[in-house]
């Protein structure tokens, strides 16, 4: 019975498409998903405070904070402190990240700097960088150029190490093809190594942004009359927790902007992948 049924079968030689399923996790942007997790968190925040579960002393409800903000913005203060920060954490950053694009560059191009900078910043990175903020003091005094080189200090080895490891990863025959039509070192540095390591190198420049804020906030907690850290710091002191959050709240701002103005940067230079 099932023999004839087998042989009773019509054949389905008709062609069927076949759907696409090769997307290779590529990201999509879901902003209502994203503003829908943040509501959520925000109406929870708020339900918990209304309630009782969450106590003022613990976190203020979200009407006081917004407050707080608003006095911020409306006596001036916030600028005040944003600006110095946005200043400090600028210049270290910049010097943190255009040294350690160098020294990556000689590290991952030369043998003999990688025999001796590779171990120095392995050696260094593991090392809290805000325990060598007194030492910074002492060699810049407690003004503005100690609380740039903590910063610079920061950003400069996670900067190394993604910029060595951009440069490791460039195919070797693109290397070779180059040196074989007669390309200069330095053509071959600029016009192959640079942007085959670049995805990696911002990659770096993510990390170490984050790095930087890290350490503006624990350097401007020492000896700062204004910052994001000193305006955390006082509000601590003082009990207004209100104030505190504020100020949590703006950093966390600062970081989403420094994060989206690399997003730009990276949209622009990395249109080839």
């Amino acid at each position: 019975m099932a023999d004839r049924t087998l042989q009773t079968a019509p054949a389905d030689d008709t062609p069927r498409p076949v759907p696409y399923r090769g997307g290779g996790f590529a990201p999509r942007r879901m902003p209502l998903v994203t503003g829908l997790f943040f509501a959520l968190l925000f109406g929870l925040w708020a339900l918990g405070s209304a309630r009782g579960w969450i106590g003022a002393l613990t976190l203020p409800p979200p009407g006081d904070v917004l407050g707080a903000l608003a006095r911020l913005i409306e006596t001036g203060d916030l600028w005040r402190h944003l600006s110095a920060s946005l200043m400090r954490l600028g210049l270290g950053w910049a010097l943190g990240a255009a040294l350690g694009v160098a020294v990556g560059l000689m590290v991952g191009l030369f043998s003999l700097a990688r025999a001796t900078g590779l171990p120095l910043v392995t050696a260094l990175f593991p090392i809290p960088k805000i325990a060598l903020l007194p030492l910074f003091i002492i060699w810049f005094g407690i003004g503005e150029p100690s609380k740039v080189a903590t910063i610079a200090f920061g950003v400069f080895f996670p900067t190394v190490i993604n910029t060595a490891g951009g440069v490791a990863g460039v195919p070797r025959s693109l290397i070779s093809m180059g040196q074989s039509f007669g390309l200069s070192s330095w053509r071959i540095a600029t016009r192959i190594v640079l942007p085959g390591a670049l995805p990696a190198i911002l990659t770096g420049f993510r990390v170490s942004a984050s790095i930087g804020i890290i350490l503006l906030v624990a350097a401007e907690m020492i000896g700062a009359e204004y910052g994001l850290g000193a305006l955390v710091l006082n509000a601590g002191n003082l009990m207004r927790l209100d104030l505190l959050i504020a100020g949590v709240v703006v950093l966390s701002a600062l970081g989403l902007v420094v994060a989206f103005l690399l997003g730009l940067v990276e949209k622009r230079l990395l249109r080839w992948r």
